[in-house]
């Protein structure tokens, strides 16, 4: 599909195979999480734009390059995005965060807004988006609708799965937001969870059921 990658990783491959075992305990289930985002994020940031500048090492001077423009803006998906935020923070430390809660409506499926915070300045910035599980697509469609109401217009997606019936959707409605996964699974059930997916991520991060 055009604009998804699947990021195959071997090292990404590994820890989402044991990230989906049942047995996994809930404090590996976290680091795995947060060493898989790192991974993605690598992938996403892959195209940066850099800029030349000059550096003195202790033997002498030449020129390196740094990233170029304003910082980039990791938006987690409350909750369970905020289980990639960290790994990802890891490899962009400088990066600003916004936090978009949506909740799903049980019975209509649809994505209900209850917070959202971002930078003054967010729409001048490359915001990416994160969530464990892209599965019917509604909350990333209302987080990616939220984030161009006020004005962002370099937006990213990253999650470790995703279901054909989200990639359709997200794709169908925001064509222009590319899409990165360690993985496409089979299908939705009828509850609307990824087959096989790895159960809901915001219990297994916290912990709840």
């Amino acid at each position: 599909m055009k604009d998804v990658t699947i990021v195959d990783h071997p090292l990404v491959q590994h820890k989402l195979t044991i990230l989906r075992d049942k047995e996994t305990s809930t404090r590996t289930f976290r680091a795995l999480l947060q060493e898989i985002s790192a991974l993605l994020c690598y992938e996403v940031t892959r195209d940066l734009p850099l800029q030349n500048v000059e550096v003195e090492t202790p033997i002498g001077g030449t020129q390196g390059r740094t990233l170029a423009g304003k910082k980039l803006v990791f938006a987690p998906i409350l909750r369970a995005g905020m289980g990639m935020l960290d790994g990802m923070l890891e490899l962009v430390p400088s990066a600003r965060v916004a936090h978009i809660g949506l909740y799903r409506d049980p019975k209509t499926l649809k994505a209900v807004e209850y917070y959202f915070k971002a930078p003054s300045d967010i729409s001048e910035r490359l915001v990416i988006v994160i969530d464990p599980m892209l599965a019917t697509g509604h909350t990333a469609i209302a987080a990616i609708d939220r984030l161009k109401e006020v004005g962002v217009k370099d937006i990213r997606f990253a999650c470790v799965l995703a279901a054909p019936e989200g990639l359709d959707l997200l794709r169908g409605y925001h064509p222009d937001v590319a899409i990165w996964t360690a993985s496409v699974d089979e299908r939705l059930n009828d509850h609307s969870y990824i087959v096989p997916g790895l159960g809901d991520a915001g219990d297994r991060i916290y912990g709840t059921k």
